[in-house]
């Protein structure tokens, strides 16, 4: 805190004790007032604009500073000058007052707060932005509420000062005509509790819950109007209460949210249901990385106490596996497990024509319209390919379609270039290094995963390049070229280019929402780069519900289940209760090896956000079960509140790193902080262990000395 604002603060802090040690609070009780009242109306007959002028600034210093009084300066408005006057000069002074103190506390307070618990105040933001107003509105309704509170709270928040002075001003005034029209019957008043009757107080009460009435009427307003191109087209009856559209991880969660609970859905798919996780991402993906380290394990086997040893294996053999394992977990997914769950699946391409009609094109060539109270687009997401010139002639695979066309390949590429440095491009690049490919990695950005932090960057780095990939960082590419049967793709690296001569390239830059083919067009939804859904995942449309890649912001399939139970649930009991989506606590892994694991903030997003931190790191190096499987390299990083041991992230760096994390996302979850996990158990000798001795690390640094230093002393006592 700057010099400034701790001189401010005391000055603040001085004059509330002053009245206290002064005892000025007798001068602000019923008894003073009933004595005084005929002299106060002496004054302000002899003097109406002085006493006036004295008596709105005080009460402004009286609301600014939080003081005991308010009430009876109110009342004292109404005893000297009137209900109509008096209303005027306490409307006005009760929220100067209050304005006041907001930004007080704005600009003493909300910088430091901020530090500390700035993730949480952007939530809070989002909500003030949106609704701010309205609940301001409410709660100064309600007398109950300690407005000073409020005025602190309100001050930490993004709102503009005008809105809340104007919201203030008008939601205080139907409590100001009470007291200060009680304050003309002041002769009336014995005490406080003779204005602040239960009855009158639950009146307040009532008159608060109004504008949640309000609010209520005018959603059924915007409903309609949304809805009233549609009005002519609304079925009096459904023939389903839920269709989703997509059969991924966000569709397939979905539709079994809404037949767990009985309600008549309906499924449809194009293509394969699992989606691309099954099909194209995870699943493959892993099973070709398990491979690759197989390979990988065997050319160092000496690390083991074995022979170094080239493997010797059938590519095909290799791919035919990934293929296996796909086929292994289809079941999971098939449609006739969904069909026994009771949900109806349909093989089609769908297209919303109307808020509550989908027509389904079947894949048997015959067309469907089926009517539903509500639709969830579980659409996902493709691989992005770019404008890159050249890039059809020379012929390319994504993250998609590599998988087919590798398949029927009899040996791994030989040169093999992967475009894009984030998690699917670094996976894949070591992945086929290691079954033999020369790799070149191609990355824009100055380094590879570039969400993570600085460090975790380099490791991947020194990785990937100790298996013999060629990671090509601050490289564009600029096109692709065909030189007699040679494809080159051309980059540019610091105004000079190069030519990179490759026989497969990978497309791995990025994955963009499906958007276009399910008629979200002809209904005027709104679409960026996602669909647009509020915090309940609501498209414009209040019964048309996105989850998944195709709602964002997150791309993992975890989150894609995560959010379907949201938008199913909302779907399906919205009218009753609906439940904001929940995104604090978001873990994902980079399965390279290393693999990088990480919950919650880095050190690059916690400074970037302004949020203060404190660090506390353990080298798995230092491990026994690492050491004993000799993977002991990586580390545990913890983000904590700073002086306490709540967590804020965790990054983790090691073999089995993403089971790791596990621990931290359910400490972070639930409110548990690192004095927990170093108070549980972990089996020895375990990779897990490291999350215990990360937390001891962190009780080290946050060792009592100064009675450490008084137990000493005690135990050398003790020994005399």
């Amino acid at each position: 805190m700057s010099l400034r604002k701790l001189l401010i603060l005391i000055a603040i802090a001085g004059a509330i004790a002053a009245f206290f040690a002064l005892g000025l609070g007798r001068y602000f009780s019923l008894d003073y007032l009933k004595e005084s009242q005929s002299a106060f109306t002496q004054l302000r007959d002899q003097q109406p604009v002085t006493v006036s002028l004295i008596y709105f600034g005080l009460y402004v210093v009286v609301t600014a500073l939080s003081l005991p009084g308010a009430a009876i300066m109110t009342l004292a408005g109404g005893a000297v000058f009137g209900l109509l006057w008096g209303t005027v000069l306490v409307s006005f002074a009760s929220t100067v007052g209050a304005t006041l103190a907001m930004l007080a506390a704005r600009y003493l307070l909300r910088d430091s707060i901020r530090q500390r618990f700035g993730a949480r105040l952007a939530e809070v933001d989002k909500g003030v932005e949106k609704e701010g107003g309205f609940y301001l509105f409410t709660l100064r309704l309600i007398p109950a509420m300690p407005f000073f509170v409020l005025n602190l709270l309100m001050g930490l928040t993004r709102m503009k000062v005008w809105t809340y002075f104007w919201v203030s001003q008008l939601g205080m005034l139907a409590g100001t005509l009470v007291f200060v029209n009680a304050g003309t019957q002041l002769a009336k008043i014995d005490s406080l509790r003779g204005i602040l009757s239960p009855g009158l107080i639950g009146s307040f009460v009532l008159l608060g819950v109004l504008p949640l009435l309000v609010k209520r009427v005018l959603d059924f307003v915007r409903r309609r109007k949304v809805y009233a191109r549609w009005k002519s087209v609304r079925p009096a009856r459904f023939d389903r209460n839920l269709i989703v559209i997509g059969g991924g991880a966000g569709g397939l969660v979905s539709a079994y949210i809404a037949a767990a609970v009985k309600a008549k859905v309906t499924l449809v798919e194009a293509h394969k249901m699992g989606g691309d996780c099954l099909n194209y991402g995870c699943v493959p993906s892993k099973a070709l990385i398990r491979s690759a380290k197989l390979a990988h394990q065997m050319r160092h086997g000496a690390r083991y106490g074995l022979s170094d040893s080239v493997p010797t294996f059938s590519f095909k053999a290799v791919m035919q596996r990934v293929h296996d394992v796909i086929a292994a977990i289809e079941p999971h997914d098939s449609v006739e497990r969904y069909t026994g769950l009771g949900v109806e699946v349909l093989q089609g391409y769908a297209r919303i024509v109307n808020p509550w009609t989908v027509e389904i094109a079947m894949n048997d060539g015959t067309v469907q319209q089926l009517t539903t109270r509500a639709i969830v687009i579980a659409a996902g997401a493709r691989p992005f390919v770019p404008p890159l010139p050249g890039l059809d002639e020379v012929g390319y695979v994504t993250s998609d379609t590599l998988w087919e066309k590798f398949a029927a390949m009899d040996a791994v590429p030989k040169r093999l270039v992967v475009l894009g440095g984030g998690p699917i491009g670094c996976e894949l690049a070591q992945s086929f290094q290691r079954l033999g490919a020369q790799v070149t990695q191609i990355e824009m950005a100055p380094r590879i995963m570039i969400r993570e932090d600085t460090e975790v960057s380099q490791l991947a780095l020194e990785s990937l390049q100790a298996d013999g990939v060629q990671v090509l960082t601050g490289h564009q590419a600029l096109r692709c070229e065909r030189d007699g049967d040679e494809k080159i793709i051309v980059v540019e690296h610091r105004g000079a280019e190069l030519r990179i001569a490759f026989d497969e390239l990978i497309c791995a830059v990025g994955r963009v929402a499906r958007l276009t083919g399910y008629g979200l067009e002809e209904l005027g939804i709104p679409v960026n780069r996602t669909v647009v859904t509020n915090e309940y995942l609501q498209t414009l449309y209040p019964n048309i519900y996105a989850a998944g890649d195709v709602a964002g912001p997150f791309q993992f399939t975890h989150t894609a289940a995560h959010q379907a139970w949201y938008a199913a649930v909302n779907a399906l009991f919205g009218d009753f209760k609906s439940f904001k989506a929940d995104y604090s606590v978001i873990p994902w892994t980079t399965f390279i090896d290393p693999e990088v694991a990480r919950v919650g903030l880095n050190e690059q997003e916690a400074n970037e956000k302004g949020i203060a931190f404190e660090v506390t790191k353990y080298g798995i190096d230092d491990l026994d079960r690492a050491i004993a499987d000799s993977e002991a390299h990586g580390f545990v990083k913890v983000l904590t509140v700073p002086g306490k041991d709540r967590i804020l992230g965790v990054t983790i760096v090691g073999t089995h790193a993403g089971d790791l994390l596990a621990e931290y996302v359910l400490a972070m979850k639930h409110g548990l902080g690192l004095n927990k996990i170093l108070g549980t158990i972990h089996t020895y000798p375990t990779l897990a262990e490291a999350n215990k001795y990360a937390a001891g690390e962190w009780k080290r640094a946050h060792q009592p000395h100064g009675l450490l230093q008084w137990v000493r002393r005690f135990h050398d006592w003790r020994r005399s």
